[in-house]
């Protein structure tokens, strides 16, 4: 199976990566640190992946996206495979006085994103087969007063998904949206840790175990889908009044 990864240098996707080695699949790394995805590269190949190739770019030129697909085509001769794995968590308490710092998330979060998706809908469509895979979070699930700005954008992501699901049923394309929670990786070094939260290794293990099922919602790990149940069935009069 040939894998296009992108945002490859975060902790999941890394991690994600080093399975898909493991069992000698080819890869095609995109980030914006070529260092790390050189590194990462070279790790890879030891693991025993089938080939690895690379290429660096800020997700945010949209405008380089058609080629990035194309690139990625040649070098593992077709794709199977795409997981979007990309994003930023913003300070919500900036993103709330700075508008501008709120769109700057969005450029990554949405529509980066959405753009990417538009280009590999279309490939994967005309190709008649494949699977596009992208890390959501269970924010999305619901707004909360802490980090409603990253939410949205999540939520948007999702809502996006499963209209594309629909779009691209009949052309044999599975679509899957990855939610994880808490995970303890770079970016949630700043927050306190607890019980619920996972490691990259493990939400790793969840999503090629999903993608590999062809699941559609993947929550990862898997009980957070009982805990937002929970979290979506509390009653909004109450809900607008916690501070979580």
């Amino acid at each position: 199976m040939n894998i296009l990864l992108i945002g490859a240098n975060s902790a999941i996707a890394t991690a994600v990566a080093r399975l898909y080695a493991s069992d000698g699949h080819g890869l095609f790394l995109v980030g914006r640190d070529l260092a790390k995805l050189e590194t990462l590269r070279d790790d890879l190949t030891v693991r025993g992946a089938g080939g690895v190739a690379l290429v660096e770019l800020d997700i945010t030129h949209t405008a380089r996206h058609t080629e990035l697909i194309e690139r990625a085509q040649t070098a593992l001769g077709g794709i199977d495979l795409a997981i979007i794995c990309h994003g930023v968590l913003p300070d919500q308490q900036i993103c709330e006085r700075d508008f501008t710092a709120l769109q700057a998330s969005l450029d990554v979060n949405v529509i980066s994103t959405m753009s990417l998706l538009v280009e590999l809908g279309n490939y994967f469509e005309k190709q008649g087969s494949g699977s596009l895979a992208v890390i959501t979070s269970v924010a999305g699930d619901r707004g909360r007063r802490s980090n409603y700005v990253y939410g949205a954008s999540k939520a948007m992501i999702s809502t996006f998904l499963e209209g594309l699901r629909g779009r691209l049923h009949d052309s044999g394309v599975n679509v899957i949206d990855i939610r994880p929670g808490l995970v303890d990786s770079p970016m949630t070094r700043e927050l306190e840790k607890g019980p619920l939260f996972s490691t990259p290794d493990r939400v790793a293990r969840c999503i090629v175990k999903g993608i590999r099922k062809n699941r559609t919602t993947l929550y990862a790990p898997g009980y957070w889908r009982f805990v937002m149940l929970v979290v979506k069935a509390i009653p909004q009069r109450l809900f607008k009044r916690l501070r979580f």
